[in-house]
């Protein structure tokens, strides 16, 4: 049995298995970019629609990161570009809507702290932050973990 974020011919894989993570730089970028694409986005609302466009822009931004990481590729249009996804450290497959959105919480805490809870990653093991600690995540290569 071979679930949907499993490496290239494993079998019976679970997210917590032996598999490569992926690095601070990757996530990083792909942070980055997903930041510009959001950021154009709010700004062109706030432009156009004043104090209404803030709201919208927020309503964005968490549309946004709930649905493409909650859903079955589990990658954001700056996590495709990097070549990375997230799936569940338990089952290796989407983390699902709920978990994607209680995500977007959870990372404010990662920033809380001097962003320590996002550099987190540099010493764990898995290479987990702490929002992805929080509701039990990992980021990954896509070329390992293919999207199917």
């Amino acid at each position: 049995m071979s679930y949907v974020g499993s490496p290239q011919g494993g079998q019976g894989y679970t997210g917590n298995g032996p598999g490569p993570r992926a690095g601070f730089w990757r996530r990083f970028a792909g942070s980055l970019i997903d930041g510009i694409v959001v950021g154009l986005i709010n700004g062109i609302l706030v432009a156009l629609l004043k104090g209404v466009g803030d709201l919208l822009g927020l309503l964005v931004s968490f549309s946004y990161l709930t649905l493409l990481i909650g859903g079955p590729k589990g990658q954001t249009l700056g996590q495709q570009a990097m070549g990375i996804r997230v799936i569940s450290l338990e089952t290796g497959g989407s983390i699902g809507y709920g978990r994607a959105f209680g995500r977007i919480f959870a990372a404010y805490l990662s920033v809380i702290v001097i962003f320590l809870g996002y550099f987190w990653m540099l010493w764990d093991k898995e290479k987990q932050c702490w929002h992805d600690k929080l509701v039990g995540d990992v980021v990954v290569p896509v070329e390992t973990y293919p999207v199917s």
